[in-house]
């Protein structure tokens, strides 16, 4: 679990060049949009008594925030409850269910047998209002999420004195505010918040690269190793040696290679490839440009040297992969 407070994003580096393929890249001013984020419309919920509901969000992030009153976090997976109190804010990546309750010992709902209001997005749990939570969801299951919840720790504790939980707690309640009030343009804010929630959480764990897994998220999150992985991502084209990254990182290409794979979890140039297959998956997917062109984008210099290179890493040829995805 990761219990962060506030801190310093680096600046980020160069804009990518891959054509109709953008990364995430942190930086003090904000954030490159990766993926076509979705947010699920949040619940208010209202409880008291005695009272546990299990929450699970598969291929989601789950926001939740103590709006009123404490309750209890217990990971079913084991551990120590965790204290929530009032302007604490959570972060689930989903691969694992918890639960949240008054006190220890109540049966928990499942959350998808809890009546939710559907004009006022309100429910609630047991009886009273000592303690009033609002969740909502940013949506991993398009575009290759996997990518971005392997990065996160499972869980993410914000503590309400830390510089972005204010910001969270306003963002998690929005998406139901747009849902209840069904203003004009309602769906497409509920997008964007997510993509500014997504954004929060990241400059969260970003503050302690210590608490998080070996991803691209804990490489960007050191301050020797981020100059290389813009590098690399500014331009994944690039026929790389590894000499031009560790330059980057002002390091010798052996203490470069150790530490990006302490970092990442695995060698830089293996990086690079898994990221040039994330990149062309998802054009795939989304975007007409021909296979050649593509091949191209990401580093090719023949159509069946990339075929066979996309099969390899994702198990289906390109044309397949496509007509599987329905474009």
């Amino acid at each position: 679990m990761c219990d962060l407070g506030p801190g310093h994003v680096p600046q980020r580096g160069p804009r990518p060049l891959l054509v109709a393929c953008r990364y995430y890249d942190l930086g003090a001013s904000g954030a490159q949009d990766a993926r076509r984020l979705q947010a699920d419309a949040g619940v208010a919920a209202g409880a008291g008594g005695a009272w546990a509901i299990r929450l699970h969000g598969r291929d989601k992030l789950k926001v939740n925030a103590v709006v009123r009153g404490a309750c209890l976090l217990v990971r079913e997976d084991g551990g120590e409850p965790l204290k929530l109190t009032e302007g604490d804010v959570v972060v689930s990546d989903g691969r694992q269910p918890y639960v949240l309750c008054g006190e220890l010992g109540v049966d928990p709902l499942n959350s998808r047998d809890v009546t939710v209001d559907p004009a006022t997005r309100t429910a609630q749990l047991g009886e009273g209002e000592d303690v009033v939570c609002i969740s909502g969801h940013i949506d991993l299951s398009r575009d290759s999420g996997e990518l971005l919840r392997r990065a996160l720790p499972e869980l993410v504790h914000v503590g309400a004195d830390a510089a972005e939980a204010p910001m969270l707690r306003r963002l998690t309640g929005q998406p139901a505010d747009e849902v209840r009030t069904r203003r004009a343009g309602g769906e497409f804010a509920a997008d964007q918040l997510a993509r500014l929630m997504f954004v929060q959480v990241l400059r969260v764990c970003l503050t302690d690269a210590a608490g998080l897994p070996p991803g691209w998220l804990c490489a960007l999150a050191d301050e020797r190793l981020a100059p290389a992985l813009r590098l690399m991502h500014g331009d994944p084209g690039h026929p790389w040696r590894l000499e031009e990254p560790a330059r980057a990182a002002a390091m010798s290409r052996t203490s470069f290679a150790v530490r990006f794979k302490e970092a990442a979890g695995v060698p830089p140039l293996t990086y690079l490839l898994d990221w040039r297959m994330s990149m062309a998956a998802r054009a795939l997917r989304q975007f007409t440009v021909p296979v050649a062109a593509l091949a191209r984008s990401v580093g090719y210099t023949s159509e069946s040297a990339f075929s066979n290179a996309f099969k390899r890493a994702v198990g289906v040829a390109p044309r397949r992969y496509r007509e599987t995805a329905g474009n």
